[in-house]
C-alpha cells in the first residue's frame, strides 16, 4: 500500500487534523483513507514501459512492483456473499469532499467507483506484464516472490467479479449509497458567497453542516476514468463484470457530475477539459482556459501565493499533446485519434517513443509524422485502425476519416 503523504522511508505521514481557514476551527482529515495511490503507480509503470518498450526496467522493478500493488488490491477486497462480488470498504477517493457517511461513526466510504475499478485495471495488466518478462527472468520473480498459481487465479476472479455501484439510467455512482445523499442548492450558495465557492468543505463546516450530506464534488471523481482510460479499455471492463455499456456512458456521466462539482481543486479544470474534448470541445476549451489560468489569476483566492500549480499546468500541456490528438502510446505503436476543437487548428511538437525521436503534426484532417535520420527503427503509427511504418529520416502524411459529430453541448 502506497501512503497519501509519503515520508522518505514510505511511511504514512498525513495530520490527522487540518485547520479551516473559514471557521478557524481544527477538523479531522481523514485524506489518509485515499488507497487509490497504488493504482496512480501501477498506471505509470504500465505507460511508462508501454511509452518506452523499457523491457529491462520492467524486468528488475515494473513487474515486481505490479505484483506487489495487485497483492495490497487483493488484501484490500472482501468477498460479498449476498452480492457474489468483490467490495472494497472505508476508503476515500479522489473527490475528497465526501470522508465518510452522514452521522457515520468512522470515516470512509464503501465501493467507491474509481478505486474498484482501478483496482481491476490493475490486476489485469499484472497478467500482461507477467507475460512480456523472459522465460527465466519471470520464473525468477515468481520464486523470489512466492507467487502461486492459486494467488493468481484468486486475481482473476477479482477482476471479474469486482462490484460497482450504478444508480439512475447508465450513471456510475461516486460510492455506494452516493444516490441517497441531498441535492445542493448551488444557486443560493453562488448567489450567497459571490461564485466564491471551491471550497464548499471548508464553507459547509463553518456554517455547521457537512459536505458529506449532499451530492456535491470538489474536484472529478467518477469521471477520472474516462480521464485515465480510453473508451476501448472501459467497456472491456465494465462488459468483463458484466455490466451494461453503451456510448452514451461518457456524456450522461460527464453531464451529471460536471453539475455537481465546485472545482475545488485546479487539476478538476484539467480532467473536465479532456472528458468534455470527446462530447463537447467548445465547453472542454473553456475549461482549459480556465486551467491555464489557475495561477495568472490565482482563481482560488491566495493559493498561488503558496506555490503554483504544476500538476495542473503539466496537465494543460498533456491536453494539447494527447488529448486533442487522440495520442496513445500502445502495443508499441503510437496511436492518433484527432478531435480538436475549433479554436484550435493544428498542433506540433517533438516526442521520443520507444528511443527514436519524431515530429508530429496534427490537424482533424490530417497528421504528419517524421521520424528522425539518427532513430534506430521505423516507428509505427495506427489511424483509423490501420497500422503504418514510418522509417527512420522519412516523413508521411496521413489523412484522417471524419469523425462522427461531437453534439455541442452533450455534455454541459
Amino acid at each position: 500500500m502506497f501512503p497519501w503523504r509519503s515520508a522518505s522511508d514510505g511511511r504514512e505521514v498525513s495530520e490527522p487534523r487540518r485547520k479551516n481557514s473559514r471557521s478557524g476551527r481544527w477538523i479531522a482529515d481523514n485524506s489518509y483513507l485515499q488507497r487509490h495511490i497504488g493504482a496512480a503507480v501501477a498506471y505509470n509503470v504500465w505507460h511508462y514501459y508501454e511509452i518506452t518498450g523499457d523491457r529491462e526496467f520492467m524486468v528488475d522493478h515494473g513487474a515486481e512492483m505490479l505484483v506487489e500493488i495487485a497483492r495490497f488490491w487483493a488484501s484490500a477486497a472482501e468477498f460479498d456473499p449476498q452480492r457474489e462480488r468483490f467490495v472494497i470498504r472505508g476508503v476515500g477517493g479522489p473527490d475528497e469532499f465526501h470522508d465518510a457517511y452522514p452521522d457515520a461513526p468512522r470515516p470512509g466510504l464503501d465501493n467507491n467507483a474509481y478505486t474498484n475499478v482501478m483496482a481491476v485495471w490493475t490486476l489485469m495488466r499484472v497478467r500482461q506484464a507477467l507475460e512480456l518478462l523472459p522465460a527465466g527472468a519471470r520464473q525468477s520473480l515468481i520464486e523470489k516472490l512466492g507467487l502461486g498459481a492459486d494467488e493468481r487465479a484468486a486475481w482473476e476472479d477479482i477482476a471479474r467479479r469486482m462490484f460497482v455501484p450504478f444508480h439512475g439510467e447508465g450513471l456510475i455512482s461516486q460510492f455506494e449509497g452516493y444516490e441517497r445523499l441531498a441535492e445542493f442548492d448551488w444557486d443560493l450558495y453562488r448567489a450567497r458567497y459571490h461564485d466564491d465557492i471551491h471550497r464548499l468543505d471548508n464553507i459547509l463546516e463553518a456554517e455547521g453542516d457537512t459536505a458529506n450530506r449532499y451530492k456535491v464534488s470538489k474536484q472529478a471523481d467518477v469521471l477520472m476514468l474516462f480521464y485515465l482510460l480510453a473508451p476501448e479499455d472501459l467497456r472491456a471492463i465494465f462488459t468483463g463484470l458484466g455490466y451494461a455499456w453503451d456510448e452514451g456512458m461518457l456524456a450522461r456521466n460527464t453531464r451529471y457530475y460536471l453539475q455537481r462539482t465546485s472545482h475545488g481543486s485546479t487539476l478538476s479544470r484539467v480532467v473536465h477539459a479532456w472528458v468534455l474534448a470527446r462530447c463537447d470541445p467548445a465547453h472542454s476549451w473553456q475549461m482549459l482556459r480556465e486551467a491555464l489560468g489557475s495561477d495568472l489569476g490565482d482563481i482560488q483566492g491566495g493559493t498561488t501565493a503558496e506555490g503554483v500549480h504544476l500538476g495542473a499546468m503539466a496537465g494543460t500541456i498533456d491536453i494539447f499533446q494527447r488529448c486533442y490528438t487522440g495520442l496513445e502510446a500502445r502495443e508499441g505503436a503510437l496511436w492518433l485519434r484527432p478531435a480538436l476543437p475549433d479554436e484550435l487548428k493544428s498542433v506540433s511538437f517533438r516526442l521520443r517513443h520507444r528511443c527514436a525521436w519524431l515530429w508530429l503534426a496534427v490537424r482533424n484532417d490530417c497528421v504528419t509524422v517524421r521520424v528522425d535520420d539518427d532513430a534506430e527503427h521505423a516507428v509505427t503509427v495506427r489511424i483509423d485502425g490501420r497500422a503504418e511504418a514510418v522509417a527512420p529520416g522519412e516523413t508521411r502524411t496521413f489523412a484522417v476519416p471524419p469523425a462522427r459529430e461531437r453534439s455541442a453541448g452533450a455534455c454541459a
